[in-house]
């Protein structure tokens, strides 16, 4: 036999509250006092509560789904982000589903097709889609749009994030005040990579620099790119004086193989690397790196989510920023 299921008024009996204020925890959290919140959660866990989430969102025609789509988590310089926009996220009464596009976003039209069908309340996106038939057909369809990790002139609906081409120049100016001269670009081939290759270069040449070298590597970025990087550079002359990596795997994988060889970091060579993973702060010498705010990101989604709820006009563009982070490699 099946065990009767516990009533939500069993849970507010036990709790000292209305039925209503379970709902409005359950809902949103940060509405109830801390007292009310501890003792619900308190009667939850006796009873073994599980709230009907399809009957809330039939009822507010919100699901508290949230889609996040990501190309791959394997050695990605999404993962921090990520995980802490899925603390906000879930810290505010949603549900987070990931979903893998791929790296060539080759199974993005899926994925969203699967997001749709469940009626999640946004899709989060990392990065700008370029397909103008999948920007046109999220365009079309009611569900929240937010691009992620850029700031498109052009949204889908909402852009949080910031300019890949601005961080490129801030790493440029950055390279230049700390006095090198000979700087080595290694490129993953995506388009936000690219796109910063390209502001660096801009800016490094108004600044009175000579045409950085560069190596494009595969996308997405891994360890082992940092091996193909340092080969590239040894067989340079004049050796480069700082390596600009795209993501902190590089830069570590590049440090390890560098001081395999004997030239030491940052005496004979710096490295900085992009993302600000855990790993930057973990490795000796520690990594110069750009960090992203992702919990900033996740507390912008759920400001959208609410003003748009509420019937507020919201800005297509925000920007969020970003911060370099200077550390022992450079």
């Amino acid at each position: 036999m099946q065990s009767k299921l516990p009533k939500i008024g069993e849970v507010a009996k036990i709790a000292g509250v209305s039925p209503a204020t379970i709902s409005r925890f359950f809902n949103n959290p940060s509405v109830v006092a801390d007292e009310t919140a501890i003792r619900i959660r308190a009667a939850v866990a006796e009873v073994g509560y599980v709230p009907n989430r399809n009957a809330g969102s039939l009822a507010s025609s919100r699901s508290r789904i949230i889609a996040v789509l990501v190309p791959d988590i394997a050695q990605s310089i999404f993962n921090d982000t990520v995980e802490a926009m899925i603390e906000e996220l879930s810290n505010d009464g949603n549900s987070v589903m990931i979903s893998l596009t791929g790296s060539a976003n080759e199974m993005l039209d899926r994925q969203i097709d699967a997001a749709l069908s469940r009626r999640v309340d946004a899709i989060l996106l990392t990065g700008v889609v370029t397909d103008a038939a999948i920007r046109q057909r999220l365009r079309n369809h009611p569900t929240t749009v937010i691009e992620t990790w850029a700031l498109p002139d052009d949204p889908i609906q909402i852009a949080i994030g910031f300019s890949h081409f601005a961080v490129g120049q801030a790493t440029a100016q950055f390279i230049r005040d700390r006095g090198y001269r000979r700087p080595y670009l290694v490129v993953p081939q995506s388009s936000r990579a690219i796109e910063r290759a390209e502001g660096f270069r801009s800016a490094w040449r108004d600044l009175g620099g000579e045409e950085p070298k560069l190596q494009p590597v595969s996308s997405p970025s891994h360890f082992g790119q940092g091996r193909v990087a340092f080969r590239g550079l040894v067989g340079l002359d004049p050796q480069p004086d700082v390596a600009i990596c795209g993501s902190d795997w590089i830069a570590q994988g590049l440090i390890i193989e560098a001081h395999a060889a004997g030239i030491r970091v940052p005496d004979s060579l710096a490295v900085m690397g992009f993302g600000d993973l855990r790993l930057a702060g973990d490795m000796r010498p520690t990594i110069t790196s750009i960090d992203i705010d992702g919990h900033e990101i996740a507390r912008e989604t759920i400001r959208v989510l609410q003003r748009l709820a509420a019937g507020e006009p919201v800005p297509a563009r925000l920007p969020v920023g970003f911060r370099i982070i200077a550390r022992e490699s450079a």
